[in-house]
């Protein structure tokens, strides 16, 4: 791979996607959801992707495909009946060699939190895992998940008012049907090194301090320092083990989160915007709407009032 100053981190695919020279018709540009077979993406073959970051989570079936995928310094080969996921942050990379129906799902963070499970990372913890190796099914098994996806596509193309809503549980099944064929037989060796452990550790933090807020246990944001105390760690050399393994400062990460957390309540919950401000470790209601504001560009009231009329 080449040198890791050089790697990009994309916020998108449809960042990523351009970036590579690839068509975006068929691409949300919000990156929040997308689902798409890749027979039409990639008309010229073989095709082989620079090294890259990605704030997404993607899931993969390969019903009939050749290639393979790069997680960090692990590569993967891809055929028929192949399925894998990869989470936010690590340095990735992939190839194709041939590609007949391959179905590739990509969501957000915040997409899982609102659509799926507002304790996504809780119910279903593999996700936060450093690297889940692929598993090849045989057609029967594989089968099984094709109905779901081919499922969630159909109700991606469909005009209802609850089009988000269905999908977020049609992929609570899927990813219990990963959790059985991946999870139960995962073996945490492949979790790699020690700053492997340091990260998977960081990210399990991350997640329960946000949890810890909302059940009122902690009333103020987490620093980079608090997580570093979490692990015995000085704060800078965790600071470079993040940014190094990740791509993300601890501070994006933070941000990120923060954001994520803040856009659920906005949406599903009824609590007023002082309450959520509270909630998410802020003093003044003031300071959390300046801080929404300034990473989307919207005011806490105006996405809720967003949210609501697209619901009507």
């Amino acid at each position: 791979m080449k040198p890791e100053e050089k790697i990009i981190f994309y916020e998108t695919l449809q960042d990523s996607y351009k970036a590579f020279g690839l068509p975006v018709a068929p691409i949300d540009a919000t990156g929040d959801f997308n689902i798409h077979n890749l027979v039409d993406i990639h008309k010229d073959l073989p095709y082989k992707s620079l090294a890259f970051r990605a704030n997404y989570f993607s899931f993969v079936f390969v019903k009939d495909g050749v290639g393979s995928y790069t997680t960090d310094d692990q590569v993967f080969p891809t055929e028929p009946g192949t399925i894998y996921f990869t989470n936010p942050g690590h340095i990735k990379a992939f190839e194709h060699f041939k590609i007949n129906d391959v179905c590739i799902i990509t969501l957000s963070e915040s997409f899982l939190k609102e659509n799926v499970h507002p304790d996504i990372f809780d119910e279903f913890p593999f996700l936060l895992a450093e690297t889940v190796p692929p598993r090849t099914l045989n057609p029967e098994a594989f089968a099984e998940f094709e109905t779901l996806y081919k499922q969630i596509l159909k109700e991606s193309r469909a005009n209802s008012r609850y089009k988000y809503k269905i999908i977020g549980n049609l992929f609570v099944v899927l990813l219990l049907k990963i959790k059985e064929y991946f999870w139960n037989e995962y073996n945490p060796i492949y979790e790699g090194n020690r700053s492997s452990q340091i990260v998977k550790t960081f990210k399990r933090t991350l997640e329960k301090h946000y949890r810890d807020l909302a059940d009122g246990k902690a009333t103020a944001l987490y620093q980079a320092q608090d997580y570093a105390r979490e692990q015995s760690l000085h704060p800078n050399y965790l600071s470079n083990v993040i940014k190094s393994k990740t791509g993300k400062s601890i501070s994006t990460w933070i941000t990120d989160k923060t954001i994520a957390e803040a856009k659920s309540l906005l949406k599903n919950s009824s609590n007023s915007i002082s309450q959520i401000a509270y909630q998410l470790g802020f003093a003044e209601s003031t300071n959390f709407s300046n801080y929404f504001k300034k990473h989307t560009n919207l005011s806490p009231a105006l996405y809720r009032k967003q949210h609501i009329n697209q619901e009507s």
